[in-house]
């Protein structure tokens, strides 16, 4: 099965991540988000090694999300919202690079 996802805009916050993704129809949305977190959590592991030192024999990811279609809205509302999620100032030294 073709797992070709696109991701058109996203969102990084501290406990959450936003996204907009495209996937095909033929793969279901509870195996693509299983598909993303597990290569992001196996690629975001594999890089840095203090998320390897911090959730050894843990999960990176929680179990759960939620997912709206974007049927009733245009992509272009999609991102500009998704754009606006910028996170507060941390009160330590989270970065997104």
């Amino acid at each position: 099965m073709s797992k070709e996802m696109i991701i058109y805009a996203g969102s990084i916050n501290r406990d959450h991540v936003h996204m907009l993704t495209g996937i095909p129809p033929q793969l279901s949305v509870s195996r693509a988000v299983q598909y993303l977190k597990g290569k992001s959590s196996h690629k975001l592991l594999s890089e840095y090694r203090q998320l390897r030192k911090r959730y050894w024999g843990q999960h990176l990811w929680a179990r759960g999300y939620w997912v709206a279609s974007s049927g009733n809205v245009t992509d272009e509302v999609w991102k500009e919202y998704i754009k606006n999620q910028q996170p507060p100032d941390p009160e330590d030294d989270f970065d997104v690079v």
